[in-house]
């Protein structure tokens, strides 16, 4: 039997049919502290051929992540479910938006087999916004953690999520799943969400966070942000506090990269140094882990930093 066949990539404007009246906005160069090489490990190409093996889809491919070839060669994946096609459009992210088909009754069983197959100590799990659903997913994140930890009991699920806006029950549907760490983000500052997050609510993605820890106290909760879309950092040390409101465990942030001449400018990069002075300040606050460097994602050595966070609240508790 032939191998899977592999699908042409999509135009620019197949991927973002909203920007495509937007006028282009030059991307500028990346300082050298930003650049990575290309991917071209054999773990790589085995981690690909495996995620085509069973039609799965990873943000690391859909989002172009600038980690994705130290990641794969280490076999690290986030899985995104739920589809390739986002109903939303929001001026930083390159998934393809449009009207997304059926969810795949079989993804969580392919998943869990996957995890398996790489042999995952730790996974992240994310997905599209899937507005058109009625309970915008959570059903179907509900089922791919209990996959996961049916066909592999030793290993810790790290979900990241969508708003689920005003979608009754959501919440409490997928904190049931008792995934080990529940993260969404909230991307950038509530001044810029009109632009950069038209379709979201910022206090709406903060409410998400901390109605988790109301349901389950014992649930490690994280979120994101990205920097460089014209915040200030004055801005960003009250989003830290909004976050230390909510509870939140772990704090990631990044340096945003603009990924095609329609998405939002780069206002500018931010210097290893300032990302350094974030995590300080970020730790000060209250936060049991926090990752700021200009490649973090939300999933970059989450493995890893998991452990961490976890070691950080014994060592607290006791």
């Amino acid at each position: 039997m032939d191998g899977p066949v592999e699908k042409p990539a999509p135009s620019r404007a197949e991927r973002h049919p909203e920007k495509a009246h937007r006028p282009d906005n030059p991307i500028r160069r990346k300082p050298e502290w930003i650049r990575v090489r290309a991917p071209n490990s054999p773990e790589y190409a085995e981690t690909r051929r495996l995620m085509r093996q069973h039609g799965l889809s990873t943000v690391c491919e859909e989002a172009a992540c600038p980690n994705i070839g130290e990641c794969w060669k280490q076999k690290h994946a986030t899985f995104m479910i739920m589809g390739e096609i986002c109903t939303r459009a929001c001026a930083f992210c390159n998934v393809a938006t449009g009207k997304p088909g059926a969810l795949n009754p079989h993804e969580p069983a392919s998943i869990a087999d996957a995890v398996g197959k790489l042999g995952l100590e730790h996974v992240v799990v994310t997905s599209v916004d899937r507005d058109d659903l009625e309970d915008g997913g959570a059903a179907h994140f509900a089922a791919v953690i209990e996959a996961i930890h049916r066909a592999a009991p030793g290993t810790t699920v790290e979900i990241l999520t969508p708003d689920f806006m005003r979608k009754a029950g959501a919440i409490e549907t997928v904190v049931a799943a008792r995934p080990e760490v529940f993260n969404h983000n909230l991307e950038t500052v509530p001044r810029l969400y009109p632009t950069i997050r038209p379709g979201a609510r910022y206090f709406t993605s903060l409410r998400l966070l901390s109605r988790v820890k109301e349901i389950d106290p014992s649930r490690f909760t994280k979120s994101g942000l990205m920097v460089g879309l014209g915040e200030t950092r004055e801005e960003i040390l009250q989003v830290m506090d909004d976050l230390r409101a909510a509870d939140v465990d772990f704090l990631t942030v990044g340096q945003y990269l603009q990924p095609t001449p329609k998405h939002a400018p780069i206002d500018r990069f931010w210097t290893p140094a300032e990302f350094e002075e974030l995590t300080k300040l970020a730790f000060a606050k209250g936060f049991l882990m926090v990752s700021a460097s200009p490649l973090t994602r939300s999933s970059y050595h989450a493995g890893a930093d998991f452990a961490r966070m976890r070691a950080a609240r014994a060592a607290k508790l006791a």
